[in-house]
């Protein structure tokens, strides 16, 4: 039950006091631009958009900016995974070799459908650094470079059934599996049957200029001293590494190969939706995504692990077990970008940033700062 605290109304006051703390925080981190929302289980509660999209034209960041999602788009993969379940169309407790035949161990229990999406299933997680190509790469390029990533790693490193270890492998593998299942390419599937019906209409695992505009996304940024540019631009494909502006270092239109552990692009208002659908226990807008048990069972922490405890897709920092109000959360963080969507179930409130910068920042903080203003 959600408690009666909630507020739809926010204090002015209080919300330029969150404002200024933002501020503060991008000043302080060097983040060129962020967005952030708010929402509860039956709206979408505040959005906004500070500093720059885009520093060189001095593009505003705003509530409508598409930004790459990175690791976030793996709860839209377990989503996906758990409503086919729901469905009866897949089983989270079969061995995954009976789906991906190749991907076997040699010795003990074949890993399970449930350990990949809880980081158990003992994946190896090899450094995506590289896993990226031009944002006009073809769909044969992208369908080439996941394979052979799969192709260099095929079979669990490390038992299955142990403490999770997060592995972007992992969720790669649910992507194989969801297309396999449904007969169907991933991407395709992820859009007809989780982004349209939950109204994710700009959100998509490609850049779309035509439609949306290219003002629309933004620009990923590096901090980086000068001496330091030749060390990026070796250690990410050609093409990718743009042009200065003061220290920090843009980074040209890319696309994150391996759609289902980052490739989502798209909005905080977007991602706050996929929000509404785990706060309200499965449904937005009337349409039903998950079963209401399923939906608690994603945010439930039930697996010991490290850096992360996790349940079936959503996870928390062991230091934040005990922290109040309790949230479960999920990050998303590569070159250029870092975001992170927190679920705070007792509150039946969420809330989004996405900005881009590659360093960390206190996202944390900022949420707490955001509290007050939704929470009396």
């Amino acid at each position: 039950m959600f408690p009666t605290q909630l507020t739809g109304h926010p204090d002015a006051g209080v919300l330029d006091a969150a404002r200024a703390t933002i501020s503060d925080l991008m000043g302080r981190h060097h983040v060129p631009g962020l967005s952030v929302a708010v929402t509860n289980a039956d709206r979408l509660l505040f959005a906004e958009g500070f500093g720059h999209a885009d520093l060189a034209a001095e593009r505003p960041a705003t509530a409508d900016t598409r930004y790459l999602w990175f690791s976030m788009s793996k709860i839209a993969t377990a989503t996906a995974t758990l409503r086919l379940a729901d469905q009866g169309r897949l089983h989270l407790d079969s061995p995954v070799s009976s789906i991906l035949p190749a991907y076997v161990t040699r010795s003990g229990e074949q890993p399970r459908v449930r350990q990949l999406l809880n980081h158990t299933a003992g994946a190896a997680n090899p450094l995506p650094v590289r896993w990226v190509l031009p944002a006009d790469a073809t769909e044969a390029d992208v369908t080439a470079f996941t394979r052979r990533v799969l192709d260099r790693h095929p079979r669990p490193r490390r038992p299955a059934g142990g403490r999770a270890r997060y592995s972007n492998l992992g969720y790669l593998l649910l992507a194989e599996i969801i297309s396999r299942v449904t007969g169907e390419p991933f991407e395709q599937h992820m859009r007809r049957n989780l982004l349209e019906p939950a109204g994710m209409t700009a959100t998509g695992y490609t850049r779309s200029d035509a439609e949306a505009g290219a003002g629309s996304y933004a620009t990923g940024y590096v901090r980086l001293p000068r001496p330091l540019r030749p060390v990026l631009r070796a250690a990410l494909p050609a093409g990718i590494v743009g042009d200065r502006h003061g220290q920090q270092l843009a980074l040209r239109p890319f696309r994150v190969v391996g759609a289902g552990y980052g490739g989502l692009i798209g909005s905080v208002t977007d991602a706050a939706r996929l929000v509404r659908v785990h706060l309200a226990d499965g449904t937005i807008d009337g349409t039903r995504i998950l079963a209401p048990d399923t939906a608690r069972a994603m945010r439930t922490i039930n697996t010991p692990g490290r850096p992360f405890e996790l349940g079936l897709g959503w996870f928390r920092r062991p230091a934040d077990r005990s922290a109040q109000p309790a949230f479960v959360e999920h990050w998303g963080t590569g070159g250029g970008f870092w975001n992170g969507m927190r679920l705070y179930p007792e509150l039946g409130l969420g809330i989004v940033v996405m900005a881009n910068t590659t360093r960390a920042y206190d996202h944390s903080a900022l949420m707490t700062a955001l509290l007050p203003v939704f929470v009396r």
